[in-house]
């Protein structure tokens, strides 16, 4: 198991990452300024005057390649920093805009693609994350007349890629760990999917109203779940975009290492506060998960459906065979070190009473199904 894991801060722009050796860092989970949205104009055009310039001539398709070039530094950083079969996973947004009385649609999506495709990672199927919207009025353009209104935009992306081939898990520790690192079948079930639409948005309490405006952070479940579905216990998680710390959260509160970028040392108080808040938080994602799970083995034995397996940890019933060796890792405590912090962890051990599950009857009678009839029942 993981007992400690080291968190990383850097503050500073990760168009570099000197810091990081290369093909050190297991997964990267980002969100990067979106190219086009007004609220990063400031931030892009503070690294080119090219992009400034652009954008006070109100040549959209001009500004939006030169914001993109200035991200092309952080993917080379990205793509040297990544282990052979590491994975990274970018959530990012198209954006839309009206320059010189033209209104467009900017693909950061295809862009960053493209740029990732271009240095060598491979693409892999994406995930569409549908946000709720609460807008009343949600069209754009002139309502219900035709050739004048615009679908709107409801959801992002998350983009994922590959270094090279399939990640290797040699015999042994490597191997054991990644046993323990499972999710439960219902988990992959949803999560797996190409459309995420039970994950909202988030309203960002800052304090700060600068920092509110800057952060744009994503919610905890998001680099929640592609942690746990693209990592194992003790990796490292590499975020050049880091805003609040989000993302270093969901690595510290599941067992995994990280290292954080971010420009703006604003941030930091934002940091040490999710850092302290983690432990809690652990405990309370790892008891959710398992209160879910159990819900979930109720509801299946209700139905007769067959559950053949038993976790041998928590001894609960689990649907395949790879969830037996299945551990819930909490986070035990959360000390400051050198520029940023040391996690130390343990396994989750369920506080109430579990009840005794009986897989037997489930399990004979899907034998039974596949076996067919006894011979003495078949009529002659």
């Amino acid at each position: 198991m993981t007992d400690e894991t080291q968190h990383h801060l850097h503050f500073s722009c990760a168009t570099t990452m000197d810091e990081i050796p290369d093909s050190t860092i297991d997964l990267v989970v980002t969100s990067p300024p979106y190219p086009m949205i007004a609220m990063w104009d400031e931030c892009f055009s503070g690294s080119d005057p090219a992009i400034a310039q652009a954008l006070s001539q109100e040549n959209g398709m001009e500004a939006f390649e030169a914001m993109h070039r200035h991200l092309d530094k952080v993917w080379d950083g990205v793509v040297r920093t990544l282990k052979p079969g590491g994975f990274t996973a970018i959530n990012i947004g198209d954006a839309t805009r009206s320059l010189a009385g033209e209104f467009a649609c900017y693909p950061n999506h295809a862009r960053i693609t493209m740029a990732l495709i271009q240095r060598g990672l491979t693409p892999l199927p994406e995930i569409l994350w549908r946000k709720v919207s609460t807008a009343p009025n949600k069209f754009m353009g002139s309502g219900t007349l035709p050739a004048g209104a615009y679908v709107t935009q409801e959801h992002e992306y998350i983009l994922l890629f590959r270094k090279g081939g399939k990640r290797v898990f040699k015999p042994g520790m490597a191997k054991e760990t990644r046993s323990r690192s499972a999710i439960f079948w219902e988990e992959r079930n949803r999560w797996y999917s190409d459309i995420w639409s039970d994950i909202s948005g988030i309203r960002q309490e800052t304090g700060d109203a600068h920092v509110r405006q800057r952060s744009a952070a994503y919610p905890l479940e998001l680099p929640l779940r592609l942690i746990l579905m693209y990592s194992a216990q003790g990796d490292t998680i590499l975020d050049p975009f880091s805003g609040t710390g989000t993302t270093m959260q969901a690595a510290m509160a599941t067992g995994r290492s990280s290292v954080s970028y971010e420009t703006d040392s604003a941030f930091a108080p934002l940091f040490d506060e999710r850092a302290k808040a983690t432990p809690s938080l652990s405990k309370k994602l790892c008891r959710n998960r398992f209160k879910a799970h159990l819900k979930f083995v109720r509801d299946r034995l209700k139905t007769r459906k067959p559950i053949k397996h038993m976790n041998r940890v928590y001894h609960v019933p689990v649907v395949m065979a790879q969830e037996k060796a299945l551990t819930l890792t909490q986070t035990n405590q959360v000390i400051p070190s050198g520029s940023g912090f040391l996690a130390t962890h343990g396994d989750y051990t369920p506080r109430e009473k579990l009840e005794t599950f009986d897989i037997s009857a489930t399990h004979a009678e899907e034998s039974q199904k596949k076996s067919g009839p006894a011979k003495s029942q078949i009529a002659p």
